[in-house]
């Protein structure tokens, strides 16, 4: 009986929610006033009734007028909504010389809160913008100015951009031909079976598709390597450093100090402090340098543009060992991967959010990186709360190593609406992988009328608007031009273009363009099998990846205990750069064996070698006391080789 007398109950849940609201007016308040009137916002639209009501909670609130003492009619109230009024606007009835009238009455508290709501809308769809922002100020801001766009086909050329250079009338006749040769193709070949990699599960009214996930090669830690003497990791630096001399990468602050040896320990001691997360105090106390030593190296040495410059070197390295052939996925094509990696935060940094999957009640950030065959060529520190697929083209298109990736795979977090098409526009083959299968199926764009698909299987649901495209290709073009010049808010701009609240011609012109491109792409993905192998060994490489990075913070839980961004980007990079070390150094074994078996004519043991994934940590010893003043021998490579001899040969 209670049950269905609450369940017959009337509640309000906005009105109880702005109850709740008014409770917290002091706290947002007290966060939020000193912000907004110090920032200049602008209007996309010359009459912004949101604009008016900005203006007047600025101007009172500078003059320290409270807005209970204000009459309700000296409020702008046109960027109220209807279904908004009836909780900030109240009618009262009250006698005036006697008679009853009503009056309305503005709730001040909602009432500046819906400012700040609305503000917040509109500078998230970019109707708003405040221009000296980095990620809200006006999209034209983003882009090529008119001075430069006069030589729009120079801009082209220099980026080496053939695909905006051509017509685009030509360019999607192409595509209208692959597309519809493609759709005849798959459907064929799952009506008469030859697709036998996909399962269909059909009724009159609803067909479900799925294909199985099988585990492919690539696992961590191989046998193999179990087999290896334990190496410090100090003398795998070393020994790594006397290939690839990537301390040499380590210049001082000031560019024109001199370092010797004795600094170049103390550099290799502080990154291993950070990598391990152990700081440069606890390496004090666990090594033969001082505090004061490994301090002045890290100020003077480790800079975000040393440790790139270092990992590229270790990279770039490994690209010329004849092994790493030998990873590509498929033959002359390095397939690369990218995804992100939770690390929890000791201490609230600004771009530390909350993730309840990830941390419980903490806060944390994501490692975004970038693995090609096994390297990590490129990351990136971003919060959690930001969408790891506005960060794609980002770490493709600005890793600086030698390692250029053909193909790019991501899980479902790495795509959205203009992926395909900013990639395929840069050279770049887009393959995500797609698990549920059944919705996206859903989502493929014909060039023809719906009613000319009705006999297929397997069809489009919408056709695509070549008119807007055509229309908006001279705008498409100058957006993309600017993604490649402006690396500094590539992230940024491909945010606002995804954003489903951003509405303009452009901007959907773009999303119909990222459709066919998307559109042909399941085609192959549902028909290919070698192809979904493929996408999900690259990014099982990720994973791969994501479990030594894991292994190598082992200090403190691997939790970031630092206070800026800046920081956790430093940090992030002396992990990366050890994580190379090993996989350059398990790699420089590897080639050495193959090299070694190959003498032997032993082709049958070359061809097991090569399937071996250099991700491996099981010989590597992270712990322990570390000494760096002591003069180092370099390993025995020789008995290295003759010990895994033996293991292949038994």
């Amino acid at each position: 009986m209670v049950t269905q007398y609450i369940s017959k109950a009337k509640f309000d849940e906005k009105e109880f929610l702005w109850k709740e609201l008014e409770t917290l007016s002091h706290t947002f308040k007290k966060n939020l006033r000193r912000v907004f009137v110090n920032l200049d916002f602008g209007s996309t639209s010359k009459k912004d009734s949101l604009m008016e009501a900005v203006d007047f909670l600025k101007e009172n609130i500078t003059k320290k007028r409270s807005l209970s003492g204000i009459k309700a009619y000296n409020f702008p109230q046109t960027f109220i909504t209807r279904k908004s009024r009836r909780y900030i606007i109240e009618k009262k009835k009250v006698k005036v010389k006697g008679s009853p009238r009503k009056v309305m009455e503005i709730k001040p508290d909602r009432y500046e809160f819906l400012i700040y709501s609305q503000l917040r809308e509109c500078l998230e769809s970019g109707d708003i913008y405040v221009q000296d922002s980095t990620q809200f100020q006006s999209f034209e801001s983003d882009l090529v100015d008119d001075e430069r766009w006069i030589n729009k086909e120079q801009l082209i050329q220099d980026l080496n951009l053939p695909f905006l250079s051509r017509p685009i009338e030509e360019t999607l006749m192409e595509l209208e031909d692959e597309f519809e040769t493609l759709l005849v193709e798959v459907n064929q070949r799952i009506k008469d079976g030859t697709n036998k990699g996909i399962k269909i599960t059909a009724t009159k009214e609803n067909i479900k598709w799925s294909f199985p996930y099988k585990k492919t090669e690539d696992k961590t830690n191989h046998p193999l390597f179990g087999r290896l003497p334990q190496i410090e990791i100090r003398e795998l630096l070393d020994f790594v450093d006397s290939q690839c001399g990537f301390m040499n990468a380590f210049t001082h602050i000031l560019g024109r100090y001199i370092k010797n040896e004795s600094e170049d320990n103390a550099i290799v001691g502080s990154v291993i402090a950070l990598a391990t997360n152990k700081g440069i105090l606890k390496m004090s106390e666990s090594s033969d340098l001082t505090y004061q030593v490994l301090f002045s190296a890290m100020k003077n040495y480790l800079r975000l543009e040393t440790l790139r410059e270092a990992n590229d070197r270790i990279s770039n390295s490994l690209f010329q060992l004849p092994v790493f052939k030998s990873f590509n996925i498929k033959e002359d094509t390095i397939h690369s991967s990218s995804d992100g990696q939770k690390f929890e935060t000791q201490i609230n940094t600004i771009n530390a959010r909350y993730s309840p999957k990830y941390f419980g009640l903490k806060k944390g950030v994501t490692s975004y990186t970038m693995v090609a065959n096994n390297v990590p060529v490129n990351a990136k520190i971003i919060g959690t709360n930001e969408h790891e697929s506005h960060f794609v083209f980002d770490i493709v298109y600005n890793n600086t190593s030698d390692i250029r990736s053909d193909r790019h795979a991501v899980d479902t977090h790495g795509t959205n609406n203009v992926n395909f098409l900013v990639l395929h526009a840069f050279g770049y083959e887009f393959t995500p992988r797609y698990r549920d299968l059944n919705s996206k199926t859903k989502t493929i764009y014909g060039f023809k009328g719906i009613k000319e698909y009705e006999e297929l299987l397997l069809k489009p649901t919408r056709k695509v608007n070549e008119k807007l495209i055509k229309k908006e290709w001279p705008n498409i073009q100058r957006i993309l031009v600017s993604l490649g010049l402006k690396s500094t808010t590539q992230s940024v701009i491909i945010g606002k273009l995804s954003s489903y609240a951003r509405k303009n011609r452009t901007k959907r012109a773009m999303w119909e363009l990222d459709n066919i491109f998307r559109s042909i792409y399941l085609l192959k993905y549902i028909d290919d099998m070698l192809l979904r192998q493929n996408v999900q060994r690259a990014l099982n490489r990720s994973e791969s990846y994501h479990q030594l990075r894991r292994a190598i913070p082992h200090e403190h839980s691997g939790k970031f205990r630092l206070y800026t961004e800046e920081e956790q980007q430093v940090f992030s990079e002396c992990s990366r750069l050890t994580a190379n070390a090993i996989i350059f150094y398990n790699s420089y074994l590897l080639n050495k064996l193959i090299s070694h078996m190959e003498e032997k004519k032993r082709f049958d043991i070359v061809k097991r070698i090569k399937k071996v994934s250099p991700i491996a940590w099981q010989h590597i010893n992270l712990h322990g006391r570390y000494e760096f003043t002591i003069q180092i021998n370099p390993p025995n490579i020789d008995s290295m080789i003759g010990t895994l001899e033996e293991f292949l040969t038994d």
